[in-house]
């Protein structure tokens, strides 16, 4: 990637990666950043990113070819997901890139992997109550391993995949006391957690008596071929 590269960020959320694709375009490139909220990222955003209230799955596509299409967390709870891959990939030029990075919480489930006393145990059976709100959300908790695949059968070559988790720092324990606050209500009704034991573990995040794990997020890039080979 480099200066007059044309990129969209999808499902942008803040400005941090579409202010960095900024720096890197230059004013002779272009980055367009869109999400169904844009309060996240601001409008207007970061200096040299155009932003757009956007819904992948309903709304009209922008206007391509695009250099780089990134889409973070996005895929992944989206029932049409297949389908938007596929509009993203062919909204790409020959020879761009297509960057998706999306969780897989079936490949490592747990919110403590040393699961040794009552505190972790309330963690896991939350975190198990919070995957059974996504799935039921239309969320594809694999869907992180299957992207390689995904991409070979949207045609895209030189395809590379890596994946990472922390198994514990403070961003997780904010990641976290976000998603209990945010999912609260669903996981009571439900009946993952009581409002007792929601309040206990949010406690037990602020003492910091948890070593908090994220998801794995498989993060893979693909390139679309040049006359329909690499080069």
């Amino acid at each position: 990637m480099g200066p007059g590269w044309r990129c969209w960020e999808v499902g942008a959320g803040g400005p941090t990666v579409a202010a960095w694709l900024a720096e890197r375009t230059g004013p002779q490139g272009s980055v367009l950043a869109t999400d169904i909220d844009v309060s996240w990222i601001g409008d207007p955003g970061p200096a040299g990113v155009t932003v757009q209230r956007h819904d992948v799955v309903a709304d009209p596509l922008p206007t391509g070819p695009f250099d780089l299409i990134h889409a973070r967390l996005v895929l992944v709870h989206l029932p049409e997901r297949a389908t938007v891959a596929a509009s993203l990939a062919a909204l790409l030029r020959p020879g761009g890139w297509l960057v998706v990075e999306d969780a897989d919480p079936a490949l490592q489930p747990l919110a403590c992997i040393d699961e040794y006393g009552p505190n972790q145990e309330l963690a896991n059976r939350v975190r198990r109550g919070f995957r059974s709100l996504l799935a039921g959300r239309g969320a594809d908790l694999s869907f992180g391993r299957t992207l390689p695949r995904l991409f070979r059968d949207l045609g895209l070559v030189e395809i590379e995949a890596e994946a990472h988790f922390p198994v514990t720092s403070p961003a997780s324990s904010v990641l976290e006391r976000a998603t209990v606050e945010q999912t609260r209500a669903g996981l009571m009704a439900d009946g993952g957690a009581t409002e007792e034991e929601l309040d206990r573990h949010l406690a037990n995040l602020t003492a910091g008596r948890l070593d908090v794990a994220t998801a794995p997020m498989v993060a893979t890039w693909g390139r679309r071929p040049v006359g329909g080979t690499s080069d």
